[in-house]
């Protein structure tokens, strides 16, 4: 099964953003695996949209990768490009 990178962006009561690769969930919670947050993304970006078409630039300021996270109140889920995956890779903390 390939690898399914994506951004995830959480409910209004938790507003976050987030990168990694979608695993399949038994208990209906969104799980990704080699995780980062979005902490700032500058508007050069255009918007979170953005972070997954393009990825973060490097003033945007994205968090050092964590193996695993579960979510609680997604609101949306995003494939990402291969260029984005890329992007999110370099970590910038612009």
């Amino acid at each position: 099964m390939a690898t399914r990178n994506v951004v995830v962006t959480t409910d209004k009561d938790r507003r976050g953003v987030f990168g990694g690769e979608l695993l399949p969930s038994k208990n209906g919670k969104t799980v990704l695996r080699n995780a980062r947050m979005a902490v700032y993304w500058s508007s050069d970006v255009h918007g979170v949209l953005g972070l997954a078409a393009n990825g973060p630039s490097h003033t945007c300021r994205i968090t050092p990768m964590v193996p695993r996270i579960e979510f609680d109140g997604v609101s949306a889920v995003m494939d990402m490009t291969d260029e984005a995956v890329e992007a999110w890779a370099k970590e910038p903390w612009g």
